[in-house]
């Protein structure tokens, strides 16, 4: 899930300006305007100068349902794509025995240390290699795509793998600024996501009779749709559509409680979903001990610092001194954006995703975690679901 708050220098974006504005229906499309002031009966109005957060803003009787995973595909240094590859195939098999609910794949482009690039072929892979678990997107990066050809893609995959496909929708190009133009050969300068949101969901429902243009396979399938976000724009397009919402708070958590508190208390149930659904996704690592999966997370870290200072690679062997390999000032800078995290023994990872649980209360918690050796990674999410099959139980108990 993959969503900075803009992604094209100098473009304006509404939903990070003082004052939120969502919603005049205009001949079937939704437009976007800072100046809310004029808005009628159809507008969602949120002055974040004033906007407060509360933890208690809940649907009644919710609780933690499920737990899922989101996997990158990630491809070790020492290793090729063809590894990375294989490697997904045997973590989903391992994560649908353990139980986890769903597993979801990323679009990202021209990243050397990671495989689901053509996440779709991905997620069928997996599709055909499990056989109860829900396989999907978290998410597909909708700017780079035409809002048919993933309908079909996707009407495919439902039509292949029934009731096991979700589709989650990121507004981001999941890439840099020149993979982007070569994904798209053109660079629009207006935001027509909401608006490709809504074209692409008619896709999925059933088609009328005469339609100029049906998805097929996709037409019927209904598909079921989700927006994805790391900032309070995602927010309050899910909840203007009445969809549900997966927060990525396993890379960029400093927006998490407002924007659950903005999608929880402006939700407008829709013909898809009657009340709030939200994910929280938080970074995992278990291992023996506190100080063994420390040293085996250093290799995310270290991807991260190298990402984050224009040095993309592979994903690094681990480092027992990682301080050593990063500045204080980038090692800060990571620690903050993979806060929303939980890493060491099975004692220290249930007590730390119990926190998380407890504060933002997910419906469901998608866990992820990039770990060089394959087993210990495998092992580490293991360990991670029988946690929170756990704080599930408790949850229901609870309610």
């Amino acid at each position: 899930m993959y969503e900075p708050a803009s992604f094209a220098a100098g473009r304006k974006n509404p939903l990070i300006a003082n004052r939120l504005c969502l919603g005049l229906r205009l001949g079937g499309a939704y437009t976007w305007r800072e100046d809310c002031t004029s808005f009628g009966d159809n507008t969602t109005v949120i002055d974040l100068e004033h906007f407060t957060c509360h933890h208690e803003v809940r649907t009644e009787g919710a609780m933690m349902q499920k737990f899922s995973l989101l996997d990158l595909s990630p491809i070790p240094e020492g290793k090729t794509p063809a590894d990375a590859l294989a490697n997904t195939v045997a973590l989903a098999r391992a994560a649908e025995q353990a139980g986890y609910a769903r597993y979801w794949l990323a679009e990202h482009h021209n990243m050397p240390g990671i495989a689901s690039a053509a996440t779709g072929i991905v997620i069928g892979h997996v599709a055909a290699a499990t056989s109860t678990m829900r396989v999907g997107a978290g998410g597909i990066m909708l700017p780079n795509h035409a809002p048919l050809m993933v309908a079909e893609q996707f009407g495919t995959l439902a039509t292949l793998y029934p009731n096991r496909i979700d589709l989650g929708l990121g507004r981001a190009p999941g890439t840099d600024m020149a993979t982007a133009r070569a994904l798209r050969r053109h660079m629009a300068s207006d935001d027509s996501f909401p608006q490709d949101v809504q074209e692409l969901i008619g896709y999925f429902k059933q088609a009328p009779d005469g339609a100029a243009v049906r998805a097929i396979p996709g037409t019927g399938t209904d598909v079921p749709v989700w927006i994805l976000g790391s900032s309070l724009y995602g927010a309050q397009l899910a909840a203007f559509l009445g969809l549900p919402y997966a927060f990525a708070s396993h890379f960029a958590p400093a927006m998490l409680e407002q924007a659950l508190s903005i999608y929880r208390s402006t939700f407008q149930p829709s013909e898809t979903l009657e009340k709030p659904y939200v994910i929280v996704a938080a970074g995992v690592c278990a291992a023996a001990t506190d100080a063994e999966a420390n040293y085996l997370r250093s290799s995310q870290m270290l991807a991260f610092a190298r990402l984050r200072t224009g040095h993309p690679g592979k994903l690094p062997f681990p480092t027992d001194d990682i301080a050593s390999e990063v500045s204080a000032a980038i090692l800060a800078q990571i620690q903050q954006a993979l806060s929303c995290s939980a890493v060491g023994s099975a004692a220290t990872v249930e007590q730390q995703l119990r926190a998380i649980v407890e504060t933002y209360q997910p419906d469901e918690l998608m866990v992820t975690g990039t770990i060089h050796d394959h087993a210990a990674r495998v092992r580490s999410f293991e360990t991670v679901a029988g946690i929170l099959a756990e704080l599930c139980e408790v949850s229901e108990i609870s309610a």
